[in-house]
């Protein structure tokens, strides 16, 4: 089959984290799959990813982590 077959319906066009192609994001937010890279993780997954390795949206976890206030950032492996 062919990486370029056609796309389902009910998808959202996404920035694939991985190649910066595109990638399909399912409508229920349950899969992101990438056919250029063959990426696929859920889309839990993918919040995580993009926001360890993309500075702009660091921020991201602070939304999951609660109040910060005093404490220090920690590592990758703290915020799993």
């Amino acid at each position: 089959m062919d990486n370029k077959a056609k796309r389902p319906s009910n998808y959202v066009k996404i920035k694939c984290p991985k190649c910066k192609g595109s990638a399909d994001l399912e409508a229920d937010f349950s899969l992101v799959k990438c056919r250029d890279c063959n990426l696929e993780m859920t889309y839990g997954e993918y919040v995580k990813y993009v926001a360890h390795n993309d500075v702009t949206y660091t921020d991201i976890l602070g939304d999951y982590a609660g109040s910060t206030e005093g404490q220090k950032s920690g590592t990758l492996d703290e915020w799993d």
